[in-house]
């Protein structure tokens, strides 16, 4: 086996989730892709927006992080 500097990447294929949410939840999605739109000045699809914010929010979850082990990255 060949000793890379780069080890082998992770499986990146994307997996498609479907949820439910409340309408207050929807409203309040609406309300930050707005608010994003306006502090970057582009607008984003949800289907981007929300893995994103999934991602910051385990990213930033210190206990689970620390329970899940550093070794393993959400994004």
């Amino acid at each position: 086996m060949p000793n890379l500097k780069l080890s082998r990447l992770p499986d990146r294929t994307p997996v498609k989730l479907a949820i439910t949410v409340s309408p207050d939840l929807q409203a309040a999605l609406n309300d930050y892709a707005r608010l994003y739109a306006e502090t970057y000045g582009r607008e984003e699809p949800m289907a981007e927006l929300i893995p994103a914010m999934l991602a910051s929010f385990l990213d930033g979850d210190r206990e689970f992080q620390r329970r899940r082990g550093k070794s393993r990255p959400v994004a």
